[in-house]
């Protein structure tokens, strides 16, 4: 979400090797659980060079099996800190997704991924972008 540090430090590094990525073929997404009108808000802040999804009903992230209820504890905690997940997904689900890098290739097959529920700890933009490159020489077996 627009208002997870660690998610914008995340996009701040991959921004990095968005040129390599772009040069080998790849098109970066960004996935969050924010509402569409949240990431309009966050467009006009900072434009972007990549793609930027909405997933506020939790839908990808349910799909890609990286997502984790919220307890309530936690819940108010972000309230303290003035998070709100209702008001930025639009929905009242509590599910955020666990950090994750997906390099998918050209038939929409994963080749890479990183999950990690540590939220703190995030893949690097240099190894996103060494296996970006590594996906391109691997070959099915037969």
């Amino acid at each position: 979400g627009g208002w997870c540090p660690y998610c914008n430090l995340q996009l701040s590094d991959l921004r990095k090797v968005f040129g390599p990525l772009r040069e080998l073929g790849y098109t970066l997404i960004a996935i969050s659980p924010d509402r569409p009108e949240e990431l309009r808000r966050t467009l006009e802040k900072t434009p972007l060079e990549y793609t930027l999804l909405s997933d506020s009903s939790a839908a990808a992230i349910g799909a890609l099996g990286i997502g984790f209820a919220v307890d309530a504890a936690t819940l108010e905690q972000y309230k303290g800190y003035g998070i709100d997940l209702e008001s930025a997904s639009g929905n009242s689900h509590h599910v955020l997704p666990v950090p994750s890098v997906f390099v998918v290739d050209s038939a929409g097959i994963i080749q890479f991924h990183y999950v990690n529920p540590d939220y703190r700890i995030r893949v690097p933009g240099e190894l996103v972008l060494a296996a970006a490159r590594a996906a391109l020489s691997v070959k099915p077996l037969r």
